[in-house]
């Protein structure tokens, strides 16, 4: 099917009357998930996962749940902007000189500037999408067990080492995660392994009552212990559209961090965080009034929120094509396109081309209806925030236990869910990244089933995974990641042995 058919039929889809109400309804959940703080896309996708069991196509499903991935980007400035407070992720660079500009009675045009910046870079991201994933998909088509078995791990290795946090306690949730994708049924012998006699693990872990407990009630646990103190800002936003000045001095920053989030959108582990903080690195860096960082510079808004939104948006290009989850959230709607029984990969488009371009079309529509609700809506979701969350928190509770029990009306799934709650919560006392987590139960039993028929096919000879020209490369590309982490670590630990002061009472001896 050609690129430009294929995008018609998307279309298609995804103006009828049904999924534009559905891609609505994600755009608007995502953008009010934004706003709020502590729940993120993740959480909360984790949390409706339940409901993709009653929406009528799959195709429906799935351009909600996307409309709430990118719609969370579009939400997480308003916050930043108006309380200094991220209200997700990939929006704390915002705070820096977005809540500087709104301080100085510009929240207006820092609040135009995000939006009109996110819908640039999200559109151009999309387009990118649409002439990327179709010829990659069909590249796809020549991987065997060993391509994939390499191709994941090497994925798997990047969202740990991307991740921004400690590689080693990244490795331990993400060994973790695959030993919890093992339990149940052996994919190829058939037999029960990890149960324990437990007749409700035969079936190994179910991945939504996992999320909603890691990513649902283990949020809401560790954020009822913090208390969020915000400073409104009082003045008033001015003019919400910016000056031709200001969008002389932004247009170059919002194509920057367009092509900045979209290449780091694909790769796994890179997403929306690392892509905005590497836009405002290379804004500050470029910028001929570096000094102006941090007072307001309307440049270290533009960049980031285009980043992220970019970001977001690429990040879909794995997942269809590959079958690759890059983050936590797609790893949510990998799930849902498995609970539709639909496997994301290389068949993707020939098998269901109307998901395909269906989803595909959806996100420039709901790009087009973020940037109409986003601004007119700011003083509205400037007013959730006055909702306490513990008055949030007891309602999220009780909807979640409804739907991991709607799943599969087994008790055993509220239990096991309260255990994930538990896992999750310990991990944020603990400060260990989540993310690894889902990604590791979801690529699991492909790792594990891609290892075991790429060594029947080679009656148990390893050489297969590096005699083969795509799975070699990959290969040597995971052990160089490898070797160069070992580096910087080692570099790193010696630095700061030579840079340790030395106590005066040494020094005199000396």
């Amino acid at each position: 099917m050609d690129i430009f058919s294929g995008l018609l039929d998307g279309f298609a889809i995804a103006l009828t009357a049904t999924n534009l109400l559905f891609c609505l309804l994600g755009a608007i959940i995502g953008t009010a998930i934004g706003v709020l703080p502590g729940l993120g896309p993740a959480a909360t996708i984790a949390l409706l996962l339940p409901i993709t069991y009653v929406i009528g196509t799959p195709v429906t499903a799935i351009i909600m749940m996307a409309g709430i991935f990118y719609g969370a980007m579009y939400g997480g400035s308003t916050t930043s902007i108006l309380l200094n407070l991220p209200g997700e992720a990939a929006s704390v660079v915002t705070c820096i000189d977005g809540y500087q500009m709104a301080k100085k009675g510009r929240a207006g045009a820092a609040l135009g500037i995000a939006a009109i910046g996110s819908f640039v870079a999200g559109t151009l991201a999309v387009v990118g999408l649409t002439m990327f994933a179709p010829p990659l998909a069909e590249f796809a088509l020549d991987f065997g067990p060993p391509e994939y078995f390499a191709l994941t791990t090497l994925g798997l290795l990047l969202a740990v080492t991307l991740s921004g946090g400690s590689i080693i306690k990244g490795l331990i949730i993400l060994l973790f995660g695959l030993i919890l994708a093992m339990v149940g049924l052996d994919p190829i012998s058939g037999k029960i392994r990890f149960t324990f006699g437990s007749i409700g693990l035969q079936g190994g872990f179910d991945f939504v009552t996992l999320a909603m407990g890691v990513f649902g009630l283990g949020e809401i646990l560790y954020n009822l212990e913090s208390t969020m103190k915000t400073e409104i800002v009082t003045t008033k936003l001015g003019k919400v559209f910016p000056t031709l000045g200001d969008w002389a001095d932004s247009r170059w920053a919002i194509c920057r961090g367009s092509v900045i989030g979209f290449f780091v959108g694909i790769i796994p582990g890179g997403g929306a965080v690392i892509s905005s903080l590497a836009s405002y690195a290379i804004e500050k860096k470029y910028s001929q009034h570096p000094e102006e960082f941090g007072q307001g510079a309307i440049q270290g808004v533009a960049g980031p929120e285009s980043a992220n939104n970019a970001a977001s948006s690429s990040s879909f290009i794995p997942l269809l094509t590959l079958g690759i989850p890059g983050n936590a959230a797609i790893a949510m709607i990998f799930a849902a396109l498995m609970i539709q029984g639909i496997t994301p990969g290389p068949f993707l488009v020939a098998e269901h081309p109307d998901v395909f371009w269906g989803v595909i079309a959806s996100m420039y529509v709901g790009n087009v209806m973020l940037l109409v609700l986003n601004l007119p809506l700011v003083g509205l979701w400037v007013q959730m925030l006055r909702v306490p969350y513990g008055i949030l928190a007891p309602v999220i509770v009780l909807f979640t236990t409804i739907g991991v029990y709607s799943t599969q009306n087994q008790v055993f799934d509220i239990y096991a869910m309260l255990f994930f709650a538990a896992v999750g919560y310990l991990m944020r006392k603990l400060d260990f990244d989540p993310a690894p987590l889902p990604l590791a139960f979801v690529l699991g039993p492909l790792v594990e089933r891609s290892l075991r028929q790429s060594l029947l096919l080679s009656g148990g000879d390893p050489a297969i995974f590096v005699s083969r020209p795509i799975s070699g490369i990959l290969m040597v590309i995971f052990v160089l990641l490898i070797v160069g982490q070992t580096i910087f670590f080692l570099r790193r630990k010696w630095k700061r042995r030579c840079c340790v002061p030395v106590p005066p009472e040494t020094e005199k001896s000396l």
